[in-house]
């Protein structure tokens, strides 16, 4: 068996303001990102401010960061990990 078979797909580990420690699938942890940022298209970050669609922001946050600006003192956080079959 080959090592990239033993593994099934991304997960992350997320990290929220007074939340319990959840694993999200990457189209869950999508879907939560996509949620947030519909909601503060006119409060994000001058980085992800330059990108239009909502999709590439997503893919911007999943390809070069793991953590997204909240309000002071609230943070969201996740990190990728792999579990065995």
């Amino acid at each position: 068996m080959s090592a990239a078979s033993m593994y099934e797909e991304e997960y992350f580990v997320v990290l929220e303001t007074n939340q319990p420690e959840e694993i999200l699938t990457a189209a869950e942890l999508s879907e939560k990102l996509r949620s947030i940022l519909t909601a503060r298209q006119d409060n994000l970050s001058p980085d992800l401010q330059q990108i239009a669609a909502i999709d590439d922001q997503i893919r911007y946050l999943l390809d070069t960061t793991c953590e997204l600006d909240m309000a002071p003192g609230e943070y969201l956080q996740w990190y990728a990990v792999r579990l065995e079959k």
